[in-house]
């Protein structure tokens, strides 16, 4: 057998750099490159390897190991799982400040391959800095905190280890049902040990996505009650985008008259002039989607985890009658809230379900329904985003301003706050994937690191990113990284002043506005913030404008700009769109002084009485 003598570290990247994948027919690397913050822990082992491969293995330096994981992250969704990154940091907080990113990546089922810096293997010079000791275990450190939030995890203490280690980590991060965030924790002393490997090991490998087709009598179960059903409804999820099948399943609604509503994840994926397309469902839904949802008896769950903003808290489907399908790769998603399992990829599914279900329709009243209800809430958006006489724009006001100012083929990057309930609801993808949130975590400081990571991904698409001051503040670092790679974002800041959409959360439970805007906040003074002067501090081109017709103005211009564009617009907390929407479980104290938390207790109490009968 043939050997090569490398380091660990070194044979790591030469085999990452061998694994293969096909987009669009054409063999691509599987991994677009690295990402690296360097430190002691990785800075002389995996570092000194990425630089010797540094021209054909990129290595991308960020500002932020948590927002240079988002980044990764997102580069994943946008390349609908098929590419992805990987991440390298330091020991200490330069890996434990990927935990974040990793529980993101963790629910929202996205491939991302953390290396993080750990102690020495021989225990030597223990405990080192930055080291974390247990007093009772000795073979715990800080990238512990990985295996909650990892779908695999394995600490290398041994060279050799990674001849096992990195063809699992492979199979978990290329498999459609167990996707999610792998961690191999380096061992620092480790990472520079030398071992003779076989050559073969470095052989190119092409990974494709499994298509698991379903089991038959799962497949006649399902038929048997879509041919029953009355009202059907299916609810599209991200497993859509996945398993690339949007056409299919836009043909499958329309062959059949079924309805299609859409989940955070789902947005976007099936064509936006769909006859068919409700758009959002649940508590960030629209009125059309919501109508047929409380309705239906049969719910057609495609790829979607079912969680409680796509379900109003399980409240949101009112009919008694009703049965779900979860068409799902992942049997715990296909099998949840006693649904009839459908285990299989998304495009098998529908395509197996062709036989069984030939010639049959939904009632033809159903779909009328449905396309009456479309365009009266289309013109109920159209109302929410025109402009209005008031002092502050609403964000719903903002997001038409954009969305006028835009190519069809742009994508939207949003993650937290009121925005995302705003623009599920209310943003009209031009073109498929024009639409990247991340909501399964909403994750505050996702927006501008994630859509760094989508125009890596697509740089020929214009890429703007939605944030609220909040989010901004937590993670704006990577402006700069942008500026750094090229990567041109058009990045718009919607000042509030404080945690807008908490604030209203918190007075619709019956409590005082306390502790969200800053003006409630224990304060001397309130800060004076300048958002524009802090992006052009970045390296940034910045504007602030003072209305909607300003905005518009000013995001066409950042689309010809030569370098990332950041327009700070101020805006009013408290107004959000009140057409669509539904109910979400949020608890409010069975005791209080207040008699307004009193009287949100009562309320709450009616809605958990629905909920309950609903499930």
């Amino acid at each position: 057998m043939s050997t090569v003598r490398l380091t660990m570290a070194q044979a790591l990247v030469r085999y990452l750099a061998a694994q293969r994948t096909r987009v669009a027919g054409e063999e691509v690397a599987l991994f677009a490159g690295v990402w690296a913050i360097f430190g002691h822990g990785n800075v002389a082992g995996i570092g000194e390897a990425l630089h010797q491969v540094r021209e054909s293995f990129p290595t991308f330096r960020a500002h932020n190991e948590q927002a240079m994981a988002h980044a990764a992250i997102a580069f994943a969704k946008a390349a609908r799982r098929r590419r992805m990154m990987a991440v390298t940091t330091s020991i200490g907080p330069g890996a434990t400040n990927l935990v974040t990113a990793a529980a993101l990546a963790h629910v929202n089922r996205l491939p991302v391959l953390l290396l993080p810096g750990d102690v020495f293997a021989n225990r030597i010079p223990d405990p080192v800095l930055q080291q974390v000791e247990d007093f009772n275990d000795a073979t715990v450190s800080a990238n512990d905190c990985f295996r909650p939030v990892s779908r695999f995890f394995d600490r290398i203490t041994r060279p050799e280890q990674i001849l096992a280690a990195l063809p699992r980590a492979m199979a978990v991060l290329t498999d459609p049902a167990e996707c999610g965030p792998v961690t191999l924790a380096l061992c620092q002393d480790v990472q520079a040990e030398a071992h003779d490997y076989p050559e073969s090991f470095f052989a190119p490998r092409v990974w494709t996505p499994r298509r698991i087709r379903p089991d038959r009598g799962e497949l006649a179960a399902a038929a048997a009650a879509l041919r029953g059903a009355r009202a059907p409804l299916i609810v599209a999820g991200g497993g859509v985008a996945y398993a690339d099948c949007a056409p299919e399943l836009g043909e499958f609604a329309a062959r059949h008259g079924i309805p299609i509503a859409e989940t955070q994840a789902g947005k976007g994926i099936v064509a936006p002039d769909h006859p068919l397309l409700l758009g959002a469902l649940g508590v960030t839904g629209t009125a059309a989607a919501n109508r047929a949802a409380a309705e239906a008896d049969l719910l057609l769950a495609v790829g979607t985890r079912l969680a409680d903003f796509t379900t109003g808290s399980w409240a949101l489907f009112r009919n008694p009658a009703r049965r779900i399908i979860g068409l799902n790769v992942q049997p715990f998603d296909a099998a949840k809230h006693r649904a009839l399992a459908l285990v299989a990829d998304a495009a098998e599914g529908l395509a197996a379900l062709a036989e069984p279900l030939a010639g049959w329709q939904a009632p033809a009243g159903w779909a009328a329904a449905a396309r009456r209800d479309i365009a009266g809430w289309l013109a109920e958006a159209e109302a929410a985003m025109r402009p209005a006489n008031r002092a502050l724009p609403s964000d719903a006001e903002v997001i038409g301003a954009v969305q006028r100012a835009l190519p069809d083929n742009a994508v939207v990057v949003c993650a937290a706050g009121g925005l995302p309930g705003e623009l599920h609801k209310l943003w009209r993808p031009g073109a498929p994937g024009g639409y990247h949130l991340e909501y399964g975590y909403s994750c505050m400081g996702y927006e501008i690191a994630g859509g760094l990571g989508v125009k890596l991904a697509e740089p020929e698409r214009e890429v703007v990113v939605t944030v609220g001051d909040g989010s901004y503040l937590m993670l704006n670092s990577e402006i700069a990284t942008s500026i750094m790679l090229g990567l041109r974002l058009i990045i718009v800041v919607l000042d509030n002043r404080g945690y807008g959409c908490i604030d209203r959360l918190q007075r619709g439970a019956g409590g005082a506005s306390f502790n969200n805007m800053l003006a409630t906040t224990r304060h001397q003074t309130l800060p004076a913030i300048d958002f524009r002067a802090h992006a052009e501090s970045l390296g940034a081109i910045a504007e602030k404008v003072a209305g909607l017709g300003e905005l518009e103005a000013a995001v066409r211009r950042a689309r010809q700009a030569e370098r990332t564009m950041v327009i700070v617009i101020d805006t009013d907390a408290a107004i959000s769109t009140e057409a669509g929407g539904a109910w979400w479980d949020v608890v409010v104290p069975e005791v209080s002084p207040r008699a307004e938390v009193r009287a949100a207790r009562a309320a709450y109490e009616a809605q958990r009485r629905a909920q309950v009968s609903g499930e």
